[in-house]
């Protein structure tokens, strides 16, 4: 399906900069075109370079604390979740504390931590698939969880607001918290019913349960603070839980007479290597997500349905933060700038501004997600995954909407 959506892009892209050119008569719209082919390819080669530090530390640093024993710990905790709704990973395998990690590090904000992680657990998964070339059920329920995953501090949306002069920068937590929470959970019940699996199982309710009361329990503490306190409490949380992470498992490793120094060179030595394999993949996607970025399809959708809002009576106040919206799960970078440029023109505080922050938060950028994640692995196949991310990213991007106009209309 991944191929599909990849030449329908550029095929969108081209029959788009072909009605700029001839019928709107806009001359330099190919020119446009290919200077996106042209920085995409850069920013392909830039993002695996910037990748090559944070795979090789963090797999170094995942590499000790495997040898340690660490990993096999902590992965008893969310074990028998796992081991229910992942049903063909076996008891005890080294996917399951990878995945724990990926999604620890998910839910703290921590993105520098969880692609390698997530990254990992790709492979891990991968060990275990007899069709190497095809995504197996496990991987997509995984990679749904990453492309929809709760995010408890959104601290770069903060930042970004600030800047742009919020008088309550984190006024959007709770909406960005509700969104991102309805992603998670209309991905994880899509793809289990894909997969028949029964959700209602005890076990299964009762991790549900202890979620929502810790969601619900985080959301009542932060609510409390001020704008400030509350960015700076969350960051302070955050990264001081992933620094004493890193310290633990290299006196872990000490504590039980191993050479934490060479078994991290030994991890660092495959982020390398695995950073230089990813290149091709996100020439591949960056390349059709720039074309269609700049053959205006976004702008054309986003008026269409103002208008068509408008003509059955429905506030269209929404459609101003609809291009980030629907630049979200393509491009990260794409849809940050949006945000901006929203805010910049329409009000930090306006509607449109909160909406765009909201949004911002509700989701990850899906494309990116599978092209690292699926080319990491080799996978080519990628069966009905990506219709089950952007299923999520769908509820999400509506639950944004909700809420912002229930929180700030």
């Amino acid at each position: 399906m991944l191929h599909r959506i990849w030449l329908a892009f550029i095929v969108s892209a081209f029959l788009a900069t072909c009605y700029q050119a001839f019928i709107l008569g806009e001359t330099q719209a190919f020119a446009t075109s290919m200077d996106a082919v042209t920085s995409m390819a850069r920013l392909s080669v830039d993002i695996a370079i910037g990748l090559i530090g944070l795979l090789a530390f963090w797999l170094g640093i995942f590499n000790v604390a495997e040898r340690a024993g660490m990993i096999a710990s902590v992965s008893r905790f969310i074990e028998p979740l796992l081991r229910r709704l992942m049903p063909d990973i076996p008891c005890g395998h080294p996917a399951i504390g990878s995945v724990t990690m990926n999604m620890s590090a998910n839910v703290l904000g921590l993105d520098n931590a969880a692609t390698p992680f997530g990254i990992k657990a790709m492979q891990d998964m991968q060990s275990l698939n007899n069709t190497p070339d095809t995504i197996t059920n496990s991987q997509i329920l995984f990679l749904v969880l990453n492309t929809s995953s709760v995010t408890l501090f959104p601290i770069t949306v903060f930042l970004y607001r600030a800047e742009q002069g919020a008088a309550s920068p984190t006024d959007v937590f709770i909406p960005i918290l509700l969104a991102t929470s309805a992603s998670t959970l209309a991905g994880l019940l899509i793809t289990c019913w894909v997969q028949k699996i029964n959700i209602f199982q005890r076990t299964v309710m009762l991790y549900f349960v202890a979620a929502f009361a810790l969601l619900a329990a985080i959301i009542a503490y932060f609510s409390s603070m001020a704008a400030q306190q509350m960015a700076s409490s969350s960051s302070l949380i955050a990264n001081a839980l992933l620094f004493s992470f890193v310290v633990i498992v290299l006196l872990v490793a000490w504590r039980r007479s191993l050479n934490g120094y060479e078994l991290f060179i030994e991890g660092a030595k495959r982020g390398f290597e695995l950073a230089i394999t990813l290149i091709p993949y996100l020439i591949a996607m960056l390349f059709a997500i720039g074309v269609l970025r700049a053959s205006g399809i976004l702008d054309y959708v986003a008026h269409f349905t103002a208008m068509a809002a408008q003509s059955v009576g429905i506030d269209a106040r929404f459609t101003d933060a609809l291009p980030n919206a629907l630049m979200k799960p393509l491009s990260g970078s794409g849809s940050r700038a949006l945000m901006i440029e929203t805010m910049q023109h329409q009000g930090a505080d306006s509607f449109a501004g909160r909406l765009a922050s909201v949004l911002q938060g509700s989701t990850e950028t899906t494309f990116y997600v599978l092209a690292v994640y699926l080319g990491a692995v080799g996978i080519k196949h990628s069966r009905y995954a990506v219709g089950c991310c952007l299923a999520a990213d769908a509820a999400g991007i509506t639950t944004a909407i909700i809420v912002s106009y229930w929180f700030f209309g």
